[in-house]
Formats: C-alpha cells, sequence, structure tokens
C-alpha cells in the first residue's frame, strides 16, 4: 500500500471511530434530551473545525457563491437526514439504524434512475433488489414486529441521495468548507424551530460536553472522510465503513443491553453486500464514488 493509500485508509478509520462515536453520544442523550436540541448542539458545535479550514485571505468573503440554490437543497436534504437518523436512533436499536442506512446507495441508484435517465445493467438491478429485499428483512413491514420508527433511516436513505445529486454538481466549483458550512448553518435554523414543539432544557456539565462532541465529532468524521476520499483509492479505503456496523453492534450490547437479532443481521449482510456491489460498478465505470454517509 503507498504512502496516499495508508494515509487514506487513517483518515478513513478515524472517520468511522467519530461517527460510531458521535451515534453512541446522540443514543444517550436523546434518552434525557429532545432530537431538536440534539441538533442544535450538532450544528452549533459542528461550526468549529469548519472555520478552521477556511483560508484567512477570504475569512471575511468565503461565504459568497453564486449558486444559492443548490446549497440551499443541498442544506435541506443533508438537514432532513441527519434529523431522520437522530430520531431513528433515539427509539431503534442501533445495529437496526446504521444497517438500513447502508442501504444509501441503493437509494441513491433508483434515485439516479428516475431522475437522471440512468441506464443501470443487471448487476446494478440485482444489487438494488437485494438491498430493498434487506430493509424488508430488518424492518419487517406488514407484521407485529413493524416499528413505525423504521421508517426514518429510509428518510435518511431518500435525503442522503439528493445530498449526493447536490454535491456532485456543487463540488464541481465550490470548496467543501463552504458546502459544510452551508448545510450546517442551515442545520442550526431548523432545530432552533424545533423550540416550538419541544421542551429544551438546560444540559448540566457532562450532558453539555457529550452534546458539544456529538457536533465536533460529527464535523471532523466529514472533514476526514471527505480527506480519505480526496488521497487514497476509494476502493482500498471504502470497506472500512462496514467497520461501523460492528461498532454499533459491540455498543449496541455493551452500553445499551441492545441484542441484534438474527433477522437484523441477514438483512445486514444483504444490504452491506448490495451496496458493495454498487460502489464496485460505480468504480468500474470510472465515476466519482460518493461516501456512504453524510451527517
Amino acid at each position: 500500500m503507498n504512502f496516499s493509500n495508508h494515509k487514506g485508509a487513517i483518515y478513513m478509520f478515524a472517520s468511522v471511530a467519530l461517527f460510531s462515536l458521535m451515534d453512541i453520544l446522540v443514543k444517550l442523550t436523546t434518552n434525557s434530551y429532545p432530537v431538536g436540541e440534539v441538533t442544535f448542539f450538532r450544528g452549533f458545535f459542528g461550526l468549529l473545525p469548519i472555520f478552521f479550514l477556511i483560508p484567512k485571505k477570504k475569512i471575511f468573503t468565503f461565504f459568497k457563491t453564486k449558486k444559492t440554490k443548490l446549497h440551499l437543497l443541498r442544506a435541506f436534504a443533508g438537514s432532513f437526514a441527519l434529523i431522520s437518523t437522530f430520531i431513528a436512533i433515539k427509539h431503534l436499536p442501533l445495529a437496526e439504524v446504521v444497517s438500513i442506512s447502508f442501504a444509501a446507495p441503493v437509494f441513491v441508484t433508483i434515485f439516479s434512475i428516475l431522475y437522471l435517465k440512468e441506464k443501470v445493467g443487471f448487476k446494478r438491478w440485482f444489487a438494488v433488489i437485494s438491498g430493498l429485499i434487506g430493509v424488508l428483512i430488518i424492518t419487517k413491514p406488514g407484521t407485529a414486529l413493524f416499528n413505525i420508527y423504521s421508517i426514518f433511516p429510509l428518510f435518511y436513505c431518500i435525503g442522503f441521495s439528493i445530498v449526493t445529486v447536490s454535491i456532485k454538481k456543487l463540488s464541481k466549483t465550490e470548496p467543501d468548507y463552504l458546502i459544510a458550512f452551508y448545510f450546517t448553518i442551515l442545520l442550526i435554523f431548523i432545530s432552533i424551530f424545533f423550540l416550538f414543539f419541544e421542551d429544551w432544557r438546560l444540559p448540566n456539565l457532562k450532558d453539555f460536553i457529550f452534546l458539544s462532541l456529538v457536533g465536533i465529532c460529527g464535523s471532523i468524521a466529514n472533514l476526514f472522510m471527505t480527506s480519505a476520499y480526496r488521497i487514497a483509492e476509494a476502493s482500498l479505503i471504502t470497506p472500512l465503513k462496514y467497520l461501523s456496523i460492528i461498532s454499533a453492534v459491540v455498543a449496541g450490547y455493551y452500553i445499551f443491553n441492545e441484542i441484534p437479532s438474527v433477522i437484523t443481521l441477514i438483512g445486514s449482510m444483504l444490504i452491506v453486500f448490495s451496496s458493495f456491489i454498487i460502489f464496485m460498478r460505480e468504480k468500474i465505470k470510472n465515476k466519482k464514488i460518493i461516501p456512504l454517509r453524510q451527517n
């Protein structure tokens, strides 16, 4: 493995670890604080790492853009996806949320077929169907075991699909810090809107630290992931993303007393299998690889 790939693998591993830590902290804090308040901390403290990326000579003009509408689309879709994830983490086992969220590439493919009129071959159709079957296995719709909150990871996947298309267009001219900045700012304003529907409360010192880390971990994780894809071969580092399922199972068991069922594990394997096939087909077509998570 050359130096760039080695460094990229380290960045990706750090991203996975930070995203996993963020999920655990969200699970811990949403037990005591409303989702809107947790989301506010994700946005507010998520701004800190972004400001370190802004060039000093652009500190007073970095926010200028000619693509305001596209930034807003990405920001609304990203906020919708993130809030859906937080709601799911609050009410569902951690391993189940992470597993379903890995179906995002499946929904990106479906979105590309419907709206971008992209032609899809047999292998990617097979991957899409396999991924959807995996989702159905985990969520168990139409049965007494179905949990209404299982739809929120699917909302994440839909939001992610829109984010993916938006970032493809924005990244041609817009720097990463600007895309992240507008998303984070809008996330803060949307979370404040929750004040009208939720009873926010002042956190104690320990919870304040946890809530602050939700924002810092989520933001830095995204930056690490972006850097990893920029400097390393995506085919070598993307499989590391699936380590988050292992961390979700372990954390769920030891911290939250959650034991994933055999059915959930089978569904998870199908989803991972399908998303990996889609990823490899994208690689063969020499397309830009899209990260498996945007938070």
